[in-house]
């Protein structure tokens, strides 16, 4: 009989909230509970209690997990745009991706409905410090960087709502109005094409 890998701590968290990712998004929010993600994985319900307390407590690292993983994959593509080496597309849709396809969105929501929303936390401060390292970039002067910077602000926000609100009833609501699939991405990228021209022109 084989006996089970050791392994360390970190290790052992990493392997926990891969597992509860996958859960996510195969089967929505409802689906990632100890008892499922220590299943998926082959550990006991004691060695997950113990490294997140509880199921809020693995939900609120998994948003941070998420939130870590979201943030630096906008984070490359705003400067691979910078660099011309991406567009503004690129980071809409990395943007709504992370909220829809890799189930952030569901996420979020499911920690409001049932009262966890300590857990959004992570993901408002990954936001907040991708904003920041951006924001000082913008533009040289320290007027214009502080105008740029707000400018950042005022964008990310923009992205991230309506990426929010895509993820939980864009199909439903663009079947409704006759728009396509695409419309809340393509205003996204209308908004963030506008923003970057203001800021060349004031640079």
């Amino acid at each position: 009989m084989t006996s089970r890998k050791r392994l360390t701590p970190e290790e052992s968290r990493s392997s926990a909230l891969e597992a509860a990712r996958a859960l996510l998004i195969e089967a929505g929010p409802q689906a990632v509970t100890l008892k499922a993600v220590s299943g998926r994985i082959g550990r006991t319900h004691a060695n997950l209690l113990h490294h997140f307390g509880s199921a809020a407590g693995l939900q609120k690292e998994l948003a941070r997990h998420l939130a870590e993983t979201v943030c630096e994959t906008i984070a490359e593509a705003v400067r691979a745009s910078r660099a011309g080496l991406g567009s503004p597309r690129e980071v809409v849709d990395l943007t709504f991706d992370a909220f829809d396809k890799e189930g952030a969105g569901a996420l979020a929501s499911w920690m409001i409905l049932t009262g966890n929303e300590d857990a959004l936390s992570p993901i408002v401060e990954k936001i907040h410090e991708l904003v920041h390292e951006i924001a000082p970039e913008e533009t040289p002067g320290e007027n214009q960087g502080q105008l740029g910077g707000m400018r950042v602000h005022d964008e990310t926000l923009g992205l991230v709502l309506l990426a929010m609100g895509d993820a939980l009833i864009g199909s439903a609501l663009t079947r409704s109005l006759g728009l396509p699939e695409t419309a809340a991405r393509d205003r996204a990228e209308r908004i963030l094409e506008h923003t970057i021209s203001v800021i060349h022109q004031e640079s």
